[in-house]
């Protein structure tokens, strides 16, 4: 159910039904679309807010301005953007199953953000570009059309198969993890997660520099967790 402000059940003797009509002229049905799945979880009661819609509508907008400005580049592919766009596939494939209808479009709006930020730094490329409208396009069908042909395509957004994620695409190659000494966490360091525990090791002691006081007794790796060091 999705009511009025304060709870209220929507009803045109109290004079709080929204029009969907306004809704449309004012921000597209795209818009419309999206903020009835992003308002709550399907098997709970919502409260219609107003300026929710507003936040979709500027999502959309700026979904449509980063693919506009990264579809004739001709970005080259990095592990980056090939990792983010495996990771993009699979959050919202997850979603979708579990029926996290509401968390799908706040994935949507999430893995947006990271693509601006990609497409400040080296740009977007079109493989990235193509997954995330056929993604989006059972929720926001007209935009993801009308973009899936400003990519060059001339058939159909509907007529293209589910986008697969490789779990070894999204493989971390970097981690990073906690250092601590005598038990008090002193710093955190980045470290590959094939590193050898002797790399490990010396890459922690040399970023505690002169935090280490005392004599070392023992150093403690649990591999890809946390460094311990034992001092006196």
């Amino acid at each position: 159910m999705i009511t009025g402000k304060n709870g209220i059940k929507m009803s045109k003797s109290k004079g709080n039904v929204v029009s969907p009509d306004d809704l449309v002229r004012d921000y597209g049905c795209d818009s419309l679309r999206l903020y009835e799945l992003f308002v709550g979880p399907p098997d709970l009661d919502s409260e219609w807010d107003d300026k929710g819609i507003d936040g979709v509508y500027r999502f959309l907008n700026r979904f449509w301005k980063m693919a506009m400005d990264n579809k004739d580049k001709d970005v080259a592919e990095t592990p980056e953007l090939i990792k983010l766009r495996h990771k993009l596939i699979f959050d919202i494939t997850q979603r979708l199953e579990s029926f996290n209808l509401n968390t799908v479009v706040s994935g949507f709006m999430e893995y947006n953000n990271k693509l601006m930020e990609q497409s400040r730094k080296t740009g977007v490329d079109k493989a990235t570009l193509e997954a995330y409208t056929i993604l989006l396009a059972p929720f926001a069908p007209h935009i993801a059309e009308e973009m899936w042909e400003q990519l060059g395509h001339t058939d159909s957004v509907f007529a293209q198969t589910w986008p697969e994620y490789d779990e070894e695409a999204m493989k971390e190659d970097e981690i990073v993890i906690p250092v601590q000494v005598n038990g008090k966490t002193r710093c955190t360091i980045s470290i590959s997660v094939n590193a050898a525990k002797e790399d490990v090791l010396a890459k922690a002691r040399e970023t505690l520099g002169d935090r280490i006081t005392g004599t070392i007794r023992k150093e403690i790796y649990v591999p890809g967790k946390i460094v311990n060091i034992v001092a006196k």
